[in-house]
């Protein structure tokens, strides 16, 4: 049990690890934690295209009936969201889903949604790894049933429900990864009136040799599709549809960052409230939300504070710059079904690239990025705990003014530039990111955040 650790977003780990009596454990875990809570309405179940997730899922299934807990199974792989929005839709006492998201497929993973739909919070998690244990089922008599149902028809009504989206003369190119967004986000799309061309759109347990993560070096077809003219705009979904990732004719891949500003100043046009953002995110989203009068909750990164945040201001969206978006109206879990739709609307509205073009004359040229340094878990914290005490005066030739400490160092620059560094909740890295005017910049500041790392290490 002392192998099963809930981290950003779940419990993730190779196969080797990742076993079929460990998973049973969380899944009675989780039947004690809602027993306990006093939960007694049904638990869905979910699973991503991974070989092994079919499998997985039934076995915490059984669990679970075994508990007295009705289940209800996902007919086949389906997006994380749909599972999230199914809790809710059917007032359901939450959920486990199957899924290492973007992780090589030698992974796997397992992640409990509460009963409102959103990513758990650390108490939650907390009392779940505290009731890890083998399964100890009540009498057959007592056993709960099992039920298959399909998640996607209720999700697709929602999300076409909320999302005012004439997509009639859009050609949007899709790149499913070989993951679960497969007939579900092209589906919804081509619901709404946009011509659909397809890639990666049957299941591949091994997703065609690449992890199925959107980033730029693994959409290359999807690129230049779009930027030959072939299609108006290119979407693409991690293994688990909860992120999306967007191609435009100029830019290509578009940075997560500025997507997110894009979506804000969208939605304000038509809607007014505050953004949530990670600590990780662009401060393009604080001049837009400047410029309208409204103003932006920075969180720790884990879309678990996102949605916190967000019941909290009720905000109008909310946002990583790894690609998870939600909006208001929607359940509070990142949704990459329901921001492709979006996306395209938002495209069909004005040309993405043009209203990136336009915020960045209004509010100043960002540019973003990030990298890792290698460091095992056990070792984070002792790292984090040395380098408290070797902030310097300045970074790359620029003084520090503040230092926020939400989630890591945040080190805030005299020019408006900034540093983070932080643990990565789900791999054993330290994260580096750098936010400045240009590359150049950028560039300096990551091999700064690299040199500050490699003294503490």
């Amino acid at each position: 049990m002392e192998t099963i650790s809930f981290g950003t977003d779940g419990w993730r780990a190779t196969l080797e690890e990742f076993t079929t009596p460990r998973v049973r454990a969380v899944g009675q875990a989780v039947a004690s934690y809602l027993r306990d809570e006093e939960f007694e309405r049904p638990v869905a179940i979910g699973y991503d295209a991974r070989e092994s997730s079919r499998g997985f899922a039934e076995e915490l299934a059984r669990v679970l009936a075994a508990n007295g807990f009705d289940v209800l199974l996902s007919d086949r792989d389906r997006p994380t969201p749909l599972v999230a929005y199914g809790i809710v839709d059917r007032d359901l006492a939450g959920a486990l889903v199957v899924t290492a998201s973007h992780n090589p497929p030698e992974y796997n993973g397992v992640k409990f949604v509460p009963a409102d739909g959103a990513p758990a919070l650390p108490d939650v998690t907390e009392a779940i790894a505290d009731r890890l244990a083998e399964p100890d089922p009540l009498p057959e008599s007592d056993h709960g049933t099992i039920r298959e149902v399909d998640f996607a028809p209720s999700h697709a009504e929602a999300v076409l429900e909320l999302v005012d989206a004439d997509l009639e003369g859009l050609s949007v190119a899709y790149d499913a990864m070989h993951g679960s967004g497969r007939e579900t986000t092209d589906a919804v799309l081509e619901r709404a009136g946009a011509s659909l061309s397809r890639l990666r759109c049957a299941r591949d347990p091994e997703f065609g040799g690449s992890p199925p993560e959107p980033a730029p070096e693994h959409l290359e077809e999807l690129i230049d599709r779009v930027r030959s003219g072939e299609a108006d705009l290119g979407i693409a979904n991690d293994g688990d549809a909860d992120r999306l990732a967007v191609v435009t004719p100029e830019r290509g891949y578009l940075d997560e960052n500025l997507f997110f500003a894009a979506l804000y100043d969208y939605l304000l046009e038509d809607d007014a409230g505050p953004a949530v953002r990670t600590v990780s995110t662009t401060y393009l989203i604080d001049r837009i939300a400047e410029a309208h009068g409204e103003r932006v909750e920075a969180v720790p990164v884990g879309f678990k504070w996102v949605a916190e945040a967000m019941a909290e201001t009720d905000a109008l969206v909310g946002g990583e710059e790894s690609g998870g978006f939600t909006i208001r109206g929607h359940v509070r879990e990142k949704d990459g079904v329901l921001m492709a739709l979006v996306a395209a609307a938002m495209h069909a509205a004005e040309p993405i690239d043009e209203r990136v073009d336009r915020l960045l004359d209004e509010h100043g040229t960002v540019v973003q990025d990030k990298t890792s340094v290698a460091c095992p878990d056990a070792e984070k914290e002792r790292v984090l705990a040395d380098l408290e005490g070797a902030i310097p005066d300045a970074v790359a030739g620029t003084t520090v003014e503040n230092v926020n400490t939400a989630d890591g160092f945040k080190l805030l620059l005299a020019d408006g530039s900034w540093l983070l560094v932080r643990p990565s909740g789900t791999e054993p890295v330290l994260r580096i990111y750098a936010e400045a005017e240009d590359d150049a910049r950028v560039g300096d500041l990551l091999e700064a955040g690299e040199d500050l790392l490699e003294e503490v290490l």
